[in-house]
């Protein structure tokens, strides 16, 4: 417990500290953007392979659950729809990122740190923490959400080519499953997951590779270290949003 308060307050620290004054909008903009690349668009691959892949899994395998001639297959259609916005296309690509985007982050800022990069910014007189953290966690505040909506979009017509490619349900089936019931809320929460599992993803990779002591073996364990904490976070998070907004 109380390494667990210790690493806690450590990362309020460290967050806290990043909001200050740039000394130069210009270069911070940059570094933001170079940021938004690497986190948004670069993922962006995995991203698109993983969702069209997961909507057409979870399509066959729903249709293969229900069997009744009594259920309309419209059914299988709102079912991937609402599995997909609500749990699959959040927890699963973010998951993905913890993996793909966290540990780029930690090793990052840990080659930076042992390479005594980060001391030499501070010696010049460079907040470190608002000019290396924190574009890091704002552009993943606003990636991370747009990925996890294209996630959704490109699940759901995952689902439909698994019914063109299957012939498990008709189009029309499909489209009047996905439209029929549709409840905005589920989108909205999807979204606010989204943005809590973002700042997962930024901050505690950031902080285990801003705090880094050691050389190339301890990079290594603080970038899969960060990996495995921020996927249980994630998990956990994810359980408390669903108690909270369901």
């Amino acid at each position: 417990m109380k390494l667990f308060f210790e690493h806690f307050g450590k990362i309020i620290l460290m967050v806290k500290g990043g909001f200050a004054r740039p000394e130069n909008f210009k270069v911070y903009w940059i570094e933001f953007m170079e940021q938004c690349n690497d986190i948004g668009i670069r993922s962006l691959p995995i991203v698109l392979i993983i969702s069209v892949f997961l909507g057409m899994v979870v399509t066959i395998q729903t249709a293969y659950q229900f069997v009744s001639p009594i259920i309309p297959k419209t059914v299988v259609a709102a079912i991937v729809r609402d599995s997909t916005i609500l749990e699959l296309s959040p927890t699963v690509i973010c998951i993905v990122l913890a993996g793909v985007v966290g540990s780029k982050i930690a090793s990052e800022l840990g080659n930076m740190r042992v390479s005594e990069q980060i001391d030499a910014l501070e010696i010049m007189g460079i907040n470190t923490k608002t000019y290396l953290v924190i574009p890091k966690i704002l552009a993943a505040m606003i990636m991370v959400p747009c990925l996890i909506v294209l996630s959704i979009a490109i699940s759901i017509w995952g689902g439909y080519l698994a019914c063109l490619f299957s012939h498990i349900i008709s189009k029309q089936q499909f489209f009047e499953g996905v439209t029929t019931g549709f409840l905005p809320y589920n989108l909205f929460f999807a979204i606010i997951k989204a943005f809590v599992f973002s700042l997962i993803i930024s901050i505690i990779p950031s902080y285990y590779g801003y705090y880094v002591q050691g050389g190339a073996l301890e990079i290594g364990r603080a970038s899969t270290t960060s990996v495995i904490v921020s996927c249980i976070l994630i998990l956990c998070a994810d359980y408390g949003l669903s108690i909270l907004l369901l």
